[in-house]
């Protein structure tokens, strides 16, 4: 499997008000690269944004089902998430905004 670029694996921030109630808990998630891994998670939001990350959470989130008329559609394809645990005292700038 080729090595993925930091930057390549976070994808973007996943912002809701789910996402808001556990920045409280000083928890954050990504939309992260399918193929990356819980160490690769953590280096890179060590790296990018200059903080210490206690602990990593992934899981994938199954593609949404529609329906046009009979026929059964796929609205959405698979993803993976990562919730990202920080040490005390630590946070991230870009979420409060």
């Amino acid at each position: 499997m080729a090595e993925l670029h930091e930057y390549d694996v976070l994808l973007r921030p996943v912002i809701t008000e789910a996402t808001q109630q556990l920045m409280e808990l000083n928890q954050y998630v990504f939309e992260v690269a399918k193929a990356a891994t819980k160490p690769q998670i953590k280096q890179a939001v060590e790296n990018i944004f200059d903080v210490k990350v206690t602990k990593v959470n992934t899981l994938i989130m199954p593609a949404k089902r529609g329906m046009r008329g009979r026929h059964e559609t796929w609205r959405s394809q698979e993803w993976k998430k990562a919730i990202v645990t920080l040490q005390d005292g630590d946070t991230i700038e870009l979420f409060n905004v």
